[in-house]
Parts: structure tokens; sequence; C-alpha cells
């Protein structure tokens, strides 16, 4: 038997990236909330790549931030290298990418914890959940501390039945050699629970001091850098350090292939299934056997270490093996390797089973969030832990939950995606997934979301008070130049020309330019000066909004269209066996997912259209039947 170690409002089970914004955002909307961990020196513990952000990744930091959530504000307080991607594609794909200290980055978060009202920080190993009547009430821990919560917020990561292949070698662990949580996953089980079994790995780590960099190409970060926080003003003092580019060789390809009898990936000693965008060397050379050469990132894990990352080497290959891949790569001939790479299998729950709100279905008042729900990624993670904070802080406040729309932002579309499809293999958020991606932009975070943010009690009043002040700035710009007029004068017509674009013939509105692609908002702005004082994050704002506007418009005009679906609620309780003429798949994926609108049940794999117009009629009628009763 347990004893009783104390109540509270919200249990989040694992402090990774998942767990630590589930409960400082739990907390900061006034619930008691405890934090448990398996290691307290493992809190937002960056077992993979040492970096936050990147395509779709960066666009979720920056949502996050928007929110009122931590990842952005640390990052930034953290990072040895800021940079901005895809700067020669248009804003829908510009992607900020980070280089982070990891071991600051650790502590500063664990500080930002252990400093939030509400929040209790605690090491214990979670072994079984408290249903009662199908209700978690709360946990025990493997100590037999009994803790009772009126919400519980599953962010497990990699740790559940966690297993760690090296070539031959295999034995139970998390990651980077940390306890496994075996009884656990074993309860879940028990409980009802439907488990799969994934796979993710990562590369060795090296030695800088064995490193020759004149052999590689150097990755500097951005002169002026941007950041994910809307809240940071300044950039660190610090000098960034850069990064390296260099490339697998034909030696390289050679000994993979040599030595495949003993690669984990190609023994079936691996039963997991990896992630097919981030795929181990020794799975690249074998299905790209045509390609001469792969790309190699050495990334520096901190300032204080000697360890480098190597960025797209990611094997299970045997330790031997690992040393003399790395030696036939040109810089690292003479490399010393300080960390193996290894492969983990571990256990996630099949995402299907849970609600948008990231609740359980089969079990109330539990939610999970993070890579125990079938994503790879610690941004993926941090945006699902931070939306199951929220809705598990608002089931205790008997508010209703908030669920982003796919329009919304690219967290409702990882959600989405993964409550309405599930996924077969580690989930990884790509641009393309999002249908309204030139709404869902790295520059509009804030203006999509801060509101909401606000709304739950994530934002403080002084910043929505300048976020407000940002939107009526920008909106007042706007406007200035639909009205303000642009007379073919020598000065324009001679900016035009030196731009390469066709002169005037009569007055045109200063939108209007700014519409073309070789005029920019500083042009505008030299000719006419605005009376506002616009900051650079204002001036990028109008420019974007402006240009793209036609785009846009169109992309609203579709979710508007789309979001008369999303309105409409499909009955919880509805029985879709009795609905005569839907397809016999159709019955049993809308029995499985449940939507809860027809627009979400038009995203259901297996459900066509003529599924979706029968159930419409179906629910009409359902809906006049229970007032006719009610």
């Amino acid at each position: 038997m347990g004893f009783a170690a104390g109540d509270y409002d919200v249990i989040v089970i694992g402090a990774g990236h998942a767990g630590s914004e589930a409960a400082l955002a739990s907390a900061r909307m006034g619930c008691r909330t405890l934090l448990l961990t398996i290691n307290l020196d493992m809190v937002a513990f960056m077992p993979c790549n040492p970096s936050i952000g990147g395509p779709a990744k960066g666009h979720v930091v920056r949502e996050i931030d928007a929110l009122g959530g931590e990842m952005g504000r640390n990052i930034d307080k953290t990072y040895i290298q800021m940079r901005m991607l895809n700067t020669g594609k248009g804003p829908a794909v510009h992607a900020l990418r980070a280089q982070a200290d990891k071991f600051l980055y650790q502590k500063t978060m664990k500080e930002t914890i252990e400093k939030q009202q509400n929040l209790t920080l605690r090491q214990g190993m979670v072994e079984q959940l408290i249903v009662e009547d199908g209700i978690c009430r709360g946990v025990i821990t493997k100590t037999g501390a009994e803790y009772r919560g009126k919400t519980t917020v599953l962010t497990t990561g990699t740790y559940l039945r966690g297993k760690i292949i090296i070539g031959e070698l295999m034995y139970e662990s998390g990651p980077n050699n940390q306890q496994p949580s075996v009884n656990l996953s074993n309860n879940l089980k028990q409980l009802g629970l439907e488990l799969v079994r994934f796979k993710t790995g990562t590369p060795p780590r090296v030695d800088k001091e064995t490193i020759d960099f004149s052999k590689m190409e150097i990755q500097p970060g951005d002169d002026l850098p941007q950041f994910f926080s809307y809240e940071t003003t300044d950039a660190l003092k610090e000098v960034q350090l850069p990064c390296w580019l260099t490339y697998t060789s034909g030696e390289t390809h050679d000994i993979i292939n040599s030595n495949l009898h003993r690669a984990p990936m190609f023994t079936g000693a691996i039963e997991g299934t990896g992630p097919r965008y981030c795929p181990s060397i020794e799975d690249k050379i074998v299905r790209f056997a045509d390609k001469p050469k792969h790309q190699l990132f050495l990334e520096p894990e901190g300032r204080s270490t000697s360890e480098y990352y190597v960025q797209g080497l990611s094997t299970s290959m045997p330790e031997d093996v690992q040393l003399n891949i790395l030696r036939s790569i040109p810089g690292l001939e003479n490399v010393q390797m300080m960390r193996t790479g290894y492969a983990i299998e571990y256990d996630a729950v099949v995402p299907t089973q849970l609600w948008p709100s990231l609740e359980t279905k089969l079990i109330g008042n539990l939610f999970t969030a993070g890579q125990i729900n079938g994503t790879s990624g610690y941004e993926e993670a941090a945006g699902q832990g931070i939306m199951a904070g929220i809705n598990a802080a608002r089931k205790v406040q008997g508010k209703d939950p908030v669920i982003l729309d796919r329009s919304e932002a690219y967290i409702g579309v990882l959600i989405d995606d993964l409550v309405t499809k599930g996924t077969n293999e580690p989930y990884r958020l790509l641009t393309s997934r999002a249908e309204y991606r030139l709404l869902l932009r790295h520059d509009n975070a804030d203006l999509r979301l801060t509101p909401i943010g606000y709304e739950i009690g994530l934002i403080t009043e002084e910043r929505y008070r300048n976020f407000f002040h940002k939107k009526e700035m920008v909106d007042q710009e706007i406007q200035r130049l639909k009205t303000l007029k642009i007379k073919p004068d020598n000065q324009i017509q001679a900016l035009l020309v030196e731009r390469g674009s066709t002169p005037l013939d009569n007055s045109v509105p200063a939108e209007v330019l700014l519409r073309r692609p070789e005029i920019s908002y500083a042009d505008i702005s030299g000719i006419s000066p605005s009376p506002l004082d616009l900051n650079e994050e204002m001036k990028a704002q109008v420019e974007i909004q402006i240009k793209y506007s036609g785009y846009i418009d169109k992309q609203l005009a579709q979710v508007e269209r789309l979001r008369k679906m999303e309105q409409k609620k499909v009955p919880d309780d509805i029985d879709y066996e009795r609905i005569h003429g839907i397809s016999i798949e159709a019955k049993q994926k809308l029995s499985k997912i449940r939507p809860i609108s027809i627009g979400q049940a038009s995203r259901i794999s297996g459900v066509t259209p003529a599924d979706i117009s029968i159930l419409l009629v179906y629910i009409e009628h359902y809906n006049k039947v229970v007032a006719a009763r009610g």
C-alpha cells in the first residue's frame, strides 16, 4: 500500500520539453501543479540534437511563445547560434533555428520551473495511475508515494519500456543511459490503452580538439539575430559559435555496406518503426545507393564543453564500426569519439485514442503529450505540452478545452493530424502538412495566438498592451499606404528604372506599388516616410501583409468555407452502427475516432464525401429527435 504524499489540481509526469510546458502552463493558470520526473538533473534535457527550430518546428516555438509558453524565452537566453533559414524563399517558409547550449538550456528551464508559483518539482518514478470509475485520480510512485490529482498529464517521452541498441548490444534504458519506465507502460496496457513500438536514434558525439575544421565549410550565425520570443529585445553579448559542414566519403559508404550484417536496422534486432524524415546513416546509404555523398553538420553542444554533435550521422552500428565511419569523413580522420551513437525503442500511445483536447477517450481526466503520442522532436513535444497543460487546467476550472484550428496554428495541424489520422511512424511536422501555411507564418504567430493566450491567462496585461499597440500601428500604416497617392515624378520614375520596374503612367496608391516584387517598404518609406514610430518588426509585417494580400485573402476565403464544417458538431453519443448507407469502413473509423465535428470527420482516411452527406442528414434528424424529447 502507498502513503498519502499530497493533493494537487494537475499532476504532470515527465519533465522533458512537453512536461515543462504543461506544468508551467497549468501553474500559471492558477492550478496547484506537481511535476514529477525520474531525474531532476534531466529537466528539459536534449538527448538528440542541441538545437531548437527549423522549418515548421520554428513556427511551433513562436506559437508556444505567442500563447505564453516558455521554450522561445528559454532558447533566446541560451543560444550559441541563431540563423534564419529559407530567406531566399517566401515568408511562409522562413524558419528560425538556434543552436543551444544544451546544458545551459536545461539549467535555465529548471530554474524557471523551480521559481514558478503554484508549481512543485519533485523526483520520483511513477509506476501506476490511480483510476477509479474510469477517471484518473492520481499516481503512485516506485517508493509508494500516492499523489492525488484532479487531472493528470503523461509526458513520458521515450522512457516507456525504453531499450538502447548499439550493434549486437541491447539493454533496457531511457535516453542517455537514464532509467527506463517499465511498470508504467505495463499499467497503461492493463488499463486498456493501445500502445505501439517506435524507435529513434542519435549520432555519436566527438571531441572538438580532434576535429580538423580546415577541411570543412563554416556555417556562421546571422549578423543581426532574430529571436523566438516576442518578449526578447536584445541579443546575447557572447560571440556566436559556428557550425561546420562536411560530407560522407566513398570510404564511409564502403564501411557501412561491408558491415550491414552487424547493423540492427537490417538484422531484425530493431522491432520499432523509425522516423522516415530522420533516417540513420546506414538506412540512407542503402536507400540512396546512387548518391555519392551525404551532408553532415558538426554542431557544438555548448560553450563549456568539447562535445560536438555529428548531425546527419544517426546510427545504431557497433561501436568499432562507428569509429571507423567517423574517421572516413573529411576533417574527422583523427577524431576521438566521446559518446557512442545508439537507437532507442520505446512504447507510444496510439494517438487516435485522444480527443483533440489531448484527453484520452478511455480514461477521463488523463491527458498525454509529446513523444508518448507518437511524435518526434522537442518542438512538437512542447507544442502538445502547452495545450495539454492548458486543457488539464481548464478541466479543473470547469471550462471548455482550447482546441486550435488547422488554420490558426501549426500546433493545430499537429494535434489534428495525430488524433484524426494517427501515425504509423514517429511523426514530424513539415510545412507541407499545413494547407494554410501562408496564414501560419513565422512572423505572425502573435497576431494569430496572443489573444487566445491572454484570454486563458498566460499573457500578462503589459505584454498584451504591447501586442495591441503593434497590431494598431501595423493596421494604421497599411491604411495610410492604401490612401497615399504616389505621383509619377522624377524621383519615383528613377527608382522604378533602377529596380527594373515599369515606370508609372498615372498616380497610384502606395499599397499598389508595394505589391510589385521588386519594390520594398523601405523604397516607399524613402519617398514618403511614415509619421508613425514603426520598429523593424512592424515594418516587415506591413510589407508582408500588403505584398501577399491577394494570396492571404484567397486562403482566408477557403478557411471561412471550411469553418462551417468545423462548426457543425457531431453528438458524442452517436451510434454509427445505426446509420444506414455509410460504408462499413467509415462506420469502423468513425466509431474509433469519434470526431467532434463534421470537419474532423471529413479528414478521417476511409470516410468519403458520400459518407459525410449521409452523416449530415442523420445528425439533423438525430438533433430533432433529441430536441423533441427534451
